[in-house]
């Protein structure tokens, strides 16, 4: 059985794709900056027989594997290969070599994992028929988002793929399990920078000043009601403020206010809506109370909806893979993905790889200094991978 064949060459190739994991951890790159990255991929991608290449968007890279009859049906895969600007904390031989910039969302690992499944189908290509288009994407932790890129250089053409299936580490999954979840799955994010202008001067004379500090104050606290009470009770929405610059002192209070936040949902309608709403009561708030403000939306990534059909099969290609012990429902993630975009214009399945170890430590959650995985989570992430893509080009 085919199934087996993975499962046997998913083992046979583990060390190996541990091995391609550690580089990518040890020289890690920021979005839009993966050259090294992108050579190594090329690289290794060649070395593994793939000569069907092409470079996208500057630093992403799209390969074809083709089984018999290769215009029968077409299947993509997706990785992506930037890090964060995070300083690692990790004491180990795979420790990033690149000051200030670590792998701490798990793209190592997502990289890594589509090098192994690349070389295991590429091993048993005269076992299915059909496409399957690798896509390995920069820039996923950065607006635009690197997918935007990639579809816009046509990534999803000549040939295009049927559907699309990614998969991102869970430190929350135990390794040895992964998760699905069929529909609304992430949200839309947008990043929200607003400025409220007053009149600074001396704290003990305030009735001569125009206060932004408790201006913006209020504005914060206002501002939830576009959850609260805008909001269909129906509809996930996440509005928070994370920074706050207010530049004064215990006497001083400054001419202006810079805030920061971001506003996330599953529903593009009330997303722009929302937008509109937020500018209004900030607008409404700060010049009623004698300032003025800037308020800036920067549109982010869309919302990630899985296609029914084609996540129904990925899952009972997990269970058949794994055991239905191993394959977990997932709840709805207010976190944002940029393979949203992919999920815009084609159908698309993104899951979850189990990669927490309790008795190893190994519990640190994404985008933090002390991330890591049970690497043994490298086996089941290209194994089932190109399980995956075998079983949805035979139906």
């Amino acid at each position: 059985m085919v199934k087996d064949k993975i499962k046997a060459l998913a083992k046979e190739y583990k060390s190996d794709i541990i091995t391609l994991r550690r580089h990518l951890h040890a020289h890690p790159e920021l979005s839009f900056q993966e050259y090294q990255t992108s050579a190594f991929v090329e690289e290794k991608l060649k070395s593994f027989g793939i000569t069907q290449l092409e470079k996208k968007a500057d630093t992403g890279i799209v390969a074809l594997i083709e089984g018999r009859n290769p215009r029968a049906k077409v299947i993509a895969l997706r990785a992506d290969m930037d890090a964060l600007p995070i300083i690692e904390q990790n004491e180990v031989s795979y420790k990033s070599t690149n000051s200030g910039v670590m792998h701490a969302c798990g793209h190592d690992v997502h990289t890594a994992s589509l090098l192994g499944a690349a070389k295991i189908l590429n091993g048993i290509r005269d076992d299915f028929e059909g496409t399957v288009k690798l896509i390995f994407q920069p820039g996923e932790e950065l607006i635009p988002g690197g997918a935007s890129l990639m579809i816009k250089d046509k990534v999803l053409e000549n040939p295009r793929p049927s559907g699309i299936i990614g998969q991102h580490v869970m430190p929350l999954i135990p390794v040895g399990k992964v998760g699905f979840r069929k529909g609304m799955y992430m949200a839309s994010a947008d990043e929200l920078y607003i400025t409220v202008k007053g009149k600074g001067g001396h704290g003990a004379m305030p009735e001569t000043l125009v206060d932004p500090v408790l201006i913006a104050s209020h504005m914060i606290v206002a501002l939830q009601q576009v959850v609260s009470r805008n909001a269909s009770p129906k509809i996930p929405s996440v509005l928070s403020f994370g920074r706050v610059e207010a530049l004064g002192a215990t006497n001083v209070i400054p001419n202006e206010v810079k805030i920061q936040g971001t506003f996330r949902t599953l529903n593009e309608e009330w997303r722009a809506k929302a937008h509109v709403q937020m500018v209004k009561i900030a607008k409404g708030i700060v010049e009623g109370m004698g300032g003025e403000v800037d308020f800036e939306v920067r549109r982010g990534y869309p919302f990630l909806k899985n296609a029914e059909a084609l996540t129904e099969r990925a899952q009972q290609a997990a269970i058949s893979y794994m055991g239905e012990e191993n394959v977990v429902d997932l709840d709805i993630w207010m976190a944002a993905e940029d393979f949203s975009y992919y999920t815009q214009e084609i159908d698309g399945c993104f899951y979850r790889l189990g990669t927490r170890n309790e008795a190893k430590g190994i519990v640190s959650g994404v985008h933090t200094p002390t991330f890591d995985i049970d690497e043994d989570a490298l086996e089941i992430g290209a194994g089932l991978m190109a399980y995956i893509a075998v079983n949805e080009l035979k139906s």
